[in-house]
């Protein structure tokens, strides 16, 4: 199956762009997902994403369709 990868902020600057299609397959979920994009872009292991699949907030274990796209977004604080 194939996907869309959306990466923002610091996870686009690691990677060095904001989005990528990837080849996975079936059954995969968002966890393994990102456990490929860190082998391919090792400044990316120590961090913990949130996703969102198809625009809604979506867990590590969520599994995915073909087509589907897959937001990664860091963590942000502020006060």
């Amino acid at each position: 199956m194939q996907v869309h990868v959306r990466l923002f902020a610091a996870y686009r600057e690691i990677a060095g762009t904001d989005s990528l299609q990837l080849e996975l397959g079936p059954d995969a979920t968002v966890g393994e997902l990102w456990g490929r994009l860190a082998t391919r872009h090792l400044g990316l292991v120590p961090h913990q994403p949130a996703a969102a699949v198809n625009a809604t907030m979506a867990p590590l274990s969520a599994l995915l369709r073909d087509g589907d796209e897959v937001a990664f977004l860091p963590p942000v604080s502020g006060g």
